[in-house]
C-alpha cells in the first residue's frame, strides 16, 4: 500500500474506511453495472470479487478496471470540492459538477441531463436539480460524513444540499439524510442495524424510509440475490433502498461479502453498493478492505491526499 494510506492511520479511522470503501463498491459495479439479468452476470463474469473492465457493449465501455461509473466520479469531484473549501460550499461543488460533464468520457444518466438543462437555463444549483427518484444521488455522501461527522446539524445540511442539487426531489433528499446520520451513529460506534433502526424510528417514523428500513432488516436471513430482485432492481428508491438495508444488514460484519452480493444483484449495483461500502466500511473499518482492491482502484493515492487535506 502506497504512504498516502499508511498515513491516513494518523486520522482516527473507519471514517477513512467509509470514504475507501463507498469508492470501492462503485469501482466493483463497474463491469456489470445495470445488467439486471444475474444469471447472465454469473455465466459471463462469474463471481465478481475483483475489478472488471467493462465491455463495449456495456453503460461505461470508455473506462478501465479500477476506475469509477458516473456516481463515483461525482463523488471524487464533491471530495475535491471539500478539500479545496475545506467544507462543503454548493456554489463550489456545482461548479466543480458542470466541468466534470462539459466533455465527460463516461455515461449521463437521465437526472444528469436534465440538471445540466435545468441550469443551463439559469436555474440556481438549490432548486435546479432534476426530479429524479434515482438513489443515486443520496449515495455519494460519504466525503460530507468524513468531513462533518462530528457536527451532525451540518453534515445533514450539506446531504440534503448536495443531493437537491441534482436530484430535487424530496423522498431522494430524505433518503441522504438517513444515510448521512446512520453513517454517523456508526462511526460513533453503533452497529449499522441498531444505527439503522434508531434513526428510523427517530426522524422517520411517518415515511416510507421507516417501511424500507423495516422490511430490508426483517429480510436479513434470507439469500441476497432473490431478496434485492423481489424488492427490484432498479435506481428508484422504493426499490433501491430496502435492498439496500437488506445488504447492510445481513452482512454486517463481512464488508467483503456484502459489496460483492451487492454486484451480483444486478441492476443499479453501483449505487447500492456505494451506500453498502460506506456503512459497513464505517462500521468495520480499514482491516475490512481487500488488499487487491485497494492495490488496483486508480484513484486511491488521489482520495487519501484529498481526506488528508480535509482531515
Amino acid at each position: 500500500m502506497g504512504s498516502d494510506f499508511e498515513e491516513e492511520e494518523t486520522v482516527k479511522d473507519n471514517s477513512v474506511a467509509m470514504v475507501m470503501a463507498s469508492f470501492l463498491g462503485d469501482s466493483l459495479a463497474l463491469g456489470v453495472h445495470w445488467i439486471y439479468d444475474t444469471r447472465r452476470i454469473q455465466v459471463e463474469f462469474g463471481r465478481v470479487d475483483s475489478f472488471l473492465k467493462p465491455k463495449p457493449d456495456s453503460y461505461h465501455p470508455t473506462k478501465e478496471e479500477g476506475e469509477f461509473t458516473h456516481y463515483g466520479d461525482q463523488a471524487l469531484v464533491l471530495l475535491e470540492s471539500l478539500a479545496a473549501r475545506k467544507g462543503f460550499r454548493l456554489d463550489d461543488f456545482a461548479a466543480r459538477w458542470g466541468s466534470l460533464f462539459k466533455n465527460y468520457r463516461g455515461y449521463y444518466d437521465q437526472a444528469t441531463k436534465a440538471t445540466l438543462r435545468n441550469h443551463e437555463m439559469g436555474e440556481r444549483p438549490e432548486d435546479g436539480g432534476s426530479l429524479s427518484q434515482d438513489l443515486a444521488g443520496a449515495a455519494r455522501i460519504a466525503p460530507l460524513v468524513f468531513r462533518y461527522q462530528a457536527d451532525p446539524d451540518s453534515l445533514v445540511e450539506a446531504a440534503r444540499a448536495q443531493t437537491r442539487m441534482t436530484h430535487n426531489n424530496t423522498v431522494i433528499v430524505d433518503c441522504a439524510e438517513f444515510l448521512a446520520r446512520t453513517a454517523q451513529r456508526v462511526l460513533s460506534g453503533e452497529t449499522p442495524v441498531s444505527a439503522m433502526t434508531r434513526v428510523a424510528e427517530d426522524r422517520f417514523v411517518d415515511s416510507h424510509i421507516h417501511e424500507w428500513v423495516e422490511e430490508g432488516i426483517r429480510s436479513k436471513e434470507e439469500e441476497s440475490i432473490s431478496t434485492v430482485a423481489r424488492f427490484g432492481q432498479s435506481c428508484h428508491a422504493e426499490e433501491a433502498f430496502p435492498g439496500v438495508v437488506h445488504l447492510i444488514s445481513r452482512y454486517e460484519e463481512d464488508l467483503k461479502e456484502g459489496l460483492i452480493q451487492a454486484v451480483m444483484a444486478g441492476g443499479d449495483s453501483a449505487a447500492r453498493a456505494m451506500i453498502v461500502g460506506m456503512i459497513l466500511g464505517a462500521h468495520r473499518g480499514k482491516a475490512a478492505l481487500p488488499e487487491h482492491w485497494l492495490r488496483d482502484l486508480k484513484k486511491r493515492e488521489e482520495i487519501g491526499r484529498l481526506l488528508l487535506e480535509i482531515a
